[in-house]
């Protein structure tokens, strides 16, 4: 897919002007790398497909009424900061390296979304909220996750949990202490990738 494909898949779903605020917010990062690590240099030129996109497709999977969300891991803002500039809703945004959390809160400010987005410098177990829908890309294992972050759920949360290659055998362990109603759906940016759906998550 190309940056003009995923800025086009953005615009037909969230609109023109979600598509600016993502491409000034896609600069920040772009110019903010030079000063800290918030992306792969590699990725810098295909920012749109790699991680615009990759961020907004999650919003395909949000369950009807949902209004308060929580990121786990931004990092540089994905895919927290991504939805929040194409969604309305709550969304928090969990960054435990200062510095990191520090640029997505000039963000927060710059964008003037400072009313419904919070960041928060801490690990996931230091959040005392509750969200409709907890995400995480690419961080620790579903097993960690669900450990670490199950007071953050209720129980019609749904997790949406981008990885790599899906095997189902990855979720036998999790079996023993937690029960769940999963499925996977393909990412719209890779064959490789996946996006793994947990819903009515509780521990046994």
């Amino acid at each position: 897919m190309t940056e003009q494909d995923a800025q086009a898949w953005i615009a037909a779903r969230h609109g023109v002007a979600a598509v600016d605020r993502i491409g000034t917010f896609l600069a920040m990062v772009a110019h903010e790398n030079g000063q800290q690590n918030l992306v792969s240099p590699s990725t810098l030129d295909t920012m749109w497909s790699r991680h615009a996109l990759d961020s907004a497709q999650l919003l395909s999977f949000l369950p009807k009424g949902a209004n308060r969300w929580i990121d786990i891991g931004t990092g540089g803002g994905f895919p927290g900061m991504v939805v929040a500039l194409a969604w309305g809703g709550h969304v928090t945004l969990v960054e435990p390296r200062k510095r990191r959390a520090a640029f997505l809160a000039e963000c927060v400010e710059r964008f003037g979304i400072g009313d419904r987005v919070v960041v928060h410098a801490s690990k996931i177990e230091a959040v005392n909220e509750q969200a409709d829908i907890i995400s995480a890309r690419a961080v620790a294992t579903i097993e960690n996750l669900l450990r670490t972050a199950a007071h953050c759920g209720k129980r019609d949360t749904r997790w949406l949990l981008p990885r790599g290659r899906f095997d189902e055998r990855d979720l036998d362990g999790l079996r023993q202490n937690w029960q769940f109603v999963f499925h996977v759906e393909h990412s719209v940016t890779s064959t490789e990738s996946s996006i793994v759906i947990l819903d009515r998550v509780r521990a046994k």
